[in-house]
This record gives structure tokens, sequence and C-alpha cells, in this order.
């Protein structure tokens, strides 16, 4: 699933969340999930928290409206793509992701990982972010398909933005994250 992200200034103060795309109430919540979490974290990914909402609307859109999406699996693509936005950094272009978030930014299994790699194949993408707690359903992948592809298993947001963009975030790094990451 694609998603595309805009900020657009406001003048009235009050910044708010529009989400487009046949979204179902689950969608939703990680959208909101992922704004409380950037704004919780806003200083050590280099923002100010309050001007992330006060003067801006942010437009989230999910394409392909003839498809209805609902489900929390898009909770760490959410996240990412509005750090992207707020931070005026590109992601890798060469991978996938899924995973359900909290509102700590702990990085939860998701079902249908088979189908979601799969996708990732055929779409030519060769790296897919999972929760850790679903690497052991690669075990389902199509040897062939497998041995083509890089995974990496995280388990905090925090490991999602340190493989998801080059160069990682270093001002969000912890020891844990770094000892993890630096076994790839």
């Amino acid at each position: 699933m694609i998603v595309e992200a805009s900020r657009i200034p406001c003048t009235r103060g009050e910044g708010k969340l529009e989400l487009t795309g046949q979204l179902g109430s689950v969608m939703r919540e990680s959208a909101t999930l992922a704004m409380s979490w950037i704004r919780s974290h806003a200083t050590p990914l280099g923002l100010d928290g309050a001007e992330i909402i006060t003067n801006h609307d942010i437009h989230l859109h999910f394409p392909a409206g003839a498809v209805n999406k609902d489900g929390p699996s898009a909770g760490v693509t959410i996240t990412t793509a509005l750090v992207s936005l707020f931070t005026d950094r590109l992601v890798r272009n060469d991978m996938a992701m899924t995973g359900e978030i909290s509102l700590r930014g702990l990085v939860l299994p998701v079902g249908g990982v088979r189908d979601k790699v799969l996708a990732a194949h055929r779409a030519g993408l060769d790296t897919v972010i999972l929760p850790d707690r679903n690497m052991k359903d690669l075990q389902d992948i199509p040897d062939k398909i497998k041995e083509k592809m890089e995974y990496i298993g995280v388990e905090t947001l925090e490991e999602v933005l340190q493989a998801a963009f080059p160069g990682g975030f270093p001002l969000i790094m912890n020891d844990n994250c770094f000892k993890k990451l630096s076994k790839l």
C-alpha cells in the first residue's frame, strides 16, 4: 500500500489530520497513534512538536480508492511517511514495511505476512521491514523468493526509522537499537 503525505499551512492555529482513500476506523486510529508518537518524540527527531500540529493541516492519502483499507498493519508505514514529511527526508525506495504500532512506539505483529512479502516482491522491492514477532512467518515464503529479499525484524519505531531512512536517525538511536542494527 502506498501512503502519500502532504502538509498544508493553516492560519487558524489548529492543525487537523485529514485521511482519504476508503479507510476504516482502525486505519484512522493508526494515523492518530502515529501523530501522537511523532509529537512525543519530536525533539529526538529534530522537530518542534507543537509546530507540527499548530501551523499545518496534515493530509494522508491512501491511493486505490476503490479498495477498502482497514487494519492495523499500516501503522509503521504511516509513521514513516509522516516522519518523512516533517523532516523533509526521503524514505528508501527499495523497501516495503508492515507492522501495527502502540502509543509507546512498539511494533506489534500482524497477519498476512506471506501475502505482503509476495506483493512486495511483485512490486520489485527487495527489502521488507517486519515486526520481530513475525519473522517466524517467513517460513511460509517460497525459497526462491525468500532468498532474493532482505528482511529486517523490528521491535520499535526507532528501529523502523533507522532502517527506512538512509543514514537513519542518529538522535533517536539508543544502545539496544544500535546493537541490533549493527548486526545487519
